[in-house]
């Protein structure tokens, strides 16, 4: 392992953020988090488990800089999902400035494919936030992870009914990546900042079908599923235009990231496929009936 390091985590009481505190601790390094809100039961959870807790806005390039005083590096992630899109960039933009000011390695995570003009709204704004990063010269690393396997939690109502659901048509692959996954990547990029600076990964862990997710997820519960392709008006009343968009442009297109690649780069990374994620899943829970 490298040098022990003082990262600031951005985040940090999110799903990445989180996994990639978890392994920043588990690695021996001191961690502080940015928070809004340090009396929230998530801060409360980080603070007990040894991290740092610094109140500050995203939007606050001065104290994001002040937070960053004696640190070795930044994670930052954004979210276009508390506000919108525009206040995303902003508070990516921010966090740029603030690593270029503390003189810090910056760890950005964006989103897979974010650089290839999507024209997914909460994939473009992070990608202006690539852009302004290679446009002050920041030392820093972009990590650019696909679609999370975790997001088939969001439809645990459907799954406990032996329904598996989804926008895309059964036959059509879409990438995917476990979060824990995420973490672990994300801490061998900061660990190694002469390695990694200027340097983007799209982060991938398995790409399977519709079909081929419910053939595992049957091996793996013992239960069987059907398929439901949930038409794109019913994603535009849920997730609005933004989520219809990212639909329609993984139908169309989808992510693309090399896993061969990957694996070599980081051979240390136990990189799941979507089978070996579903087996470590608490599926008597899941798919308990409400």
């Amino acid at each position: 392992m490298s040098k022990k390091l003082t990262v600031v985590v951005a985040g940090a009481t999110g799903k990445q953020g989180g996994a990639v505190v978890k392994n920043l601790l588990a690695r021996g390094h001191e961690v502080r988090a940015v928070t809004r809100d340090t009396a929230s039961a998530k801060a409360g959870e980080l603070s007990k488990a040894g991290v740092a807790l610094v109140r500050a806005s995203f939007e606050d390039t001065a104290a994001l800089t002040k937070a960053l005083e004696g640190a070795t590096s930044l994670f930052a992630m954004t979210t276009p999902f508390e506000v919108d899109t525009q206040t995303e960039t902003r508070q990516g933009i921010s966090a740029t400035d603030a690593a270029k000011a503390a003189g810090v390695h910056l760890v950005f995570n964006s989103a897979g494919s974010a650089n290839r003009e999507t024209g997914v709204p909460h994939f473009d704004s992070k990608y202006a936030i690539e852009e302004h990063i290679a446009k002050i010269g920041v030392r820093a690393t972009v990590l650019a992870p696909v679609y999370f396997m975790e997001n088939l939690y969001f439809g645990k109502e459907q799954l406990a009914k032996g329904v598996y659901a989804s926008p895309l048509p059964p036959t059509r692959s879409l990438a995917q990546v476990a979060v824990a996954d995420i973490g672990a990547v994300a801490v061998r990029l900061l660990e190694d900042p002469d390695r990694f600076a200027g340097k983007r990964f799209d982060l991938g862990g398995d790409e399977l079908t519709g079909n081929e997710a419910i053939a595992v997820l049957s091996r793996v519960t013992g239960r069987p599923f059907t398929y439901l392709q949930v038409p794109l008006d019913v994603i535009r009343q849920r997730m609005g235009e933004d989520g219809a968009k990212m639909y329609e442009w993984f139908d169309r297109v989808g992510y693309t990231f090399d896993r061969a690649a990957l694996r070599r780069e980081f051979p240390d990374v136990a990189f799941h496929d979507f089978e070996s994620w579903a087996k470590a899943q608490d599926w008597k829970t899941l798919l308990q009936t409400a």
